[in-house]
């Protein structure tokens, strides 16, 4: 009885107010075209993202075909391909400055061991000069204790000043000998105009023509080189 009342006051009230009916419905159905049209702009505005993302990603992997030098390994790494030629450019400054060093270390190194062997030369000759020079100036006194001692007499070889003029001539040949000075031979071979001077020549029965059969004065090497030649007399 409740239910038949209600319905029957509702449709009282519909037949009453008919205008009222009809604008809800016109504004469900405002709402329901309004949703839609909501629905289908998002919708239509996530393909178009979709689309525009699609077509970004693939103008991106045209570009980096495209770009010259693009491999693999800048993708990995990040690297732009002028950053790494800048790179490069970098490296190869930097190791023609580390030859270049290198090559100028070498030739440093050459000049100095050439200045070495050069001074070292120059000091042996200066060294080697003076001591010509000292030997050249002992020589002569050698000479003058050997004729000393030629004229001493049999007697007179056991005197005590005899025997100290020989034992300082002794010391004096030994430190001449260890300089690297030595006698020339000469009586008895054959002359050699590089090591002999010929002065005077001699008639001789011992030996055969141009063979030293006498000398006069001694003659002196010094390391293999002729300090002072040999004075002799050849047999004619």
């Amino acid at each position: 009885m409740t239910e038949e009342k209600k319905n029957t006051g509702q449709e009282d009230l519909q037949k009453e107010n008919p205008d009222t009916k009809d604008t809800e419905e016109t504004a469900q159905k405002a709402e329901k075209e309004k949703a839609a049209e909501q629905t289908g702009k998002t919708a239509e505005d996530q393909s178009q993202g979709a689309d525009n993302a699609e077509q970004k990603e693939s103008a991106e992997d045209k570009s980096a075909e495209n770009e010259p030098g693009r491999d693999d390994g800048s993708a990995k790494t990040g690297k732009s391909f002028f950053g790494r030629k800048k790179e490069d450019k970098e490296k190869q400054a930097l190791q023609q400055k580390v030859d270049d060093l290198q090559d100028r270390l070498r030739r440093q190194m050459a000049e100095f061991d050439n200045y070495r062997k050069r001074t070292d030369k120059e000091k042996e000759q200066m060294f080697s000069m003076g001591e010509r020079n000292v030997i050249e100036k002992m020589l002569p006194i050698i000479d003058n204790f050997e004729r000393g001692f030629d004229t001493v007499s049999d007697e007179e070889k056991d005197d005590a000043f005899v025997t100290g003029m020989k034992k300082i001539y002794s010391q004096m040949v030994k430190q001449l000998t260890d300089m690297g000075v030595k006698p020339i031979e000469a009586v008895g071979k054959e002359f050699d105009p590089n090591y002999h001077n010929a002065v005077m020549q001699v008639d001789s029965d011992q030996y055969d023509s141009g063979v030293v059969a006498q000398e006069l004065q001694k003659g002196y090497l010094y390391h293999d080189s002729v300090i002072r030649h040999s004075m002799v007399a050849v047999t004619k």
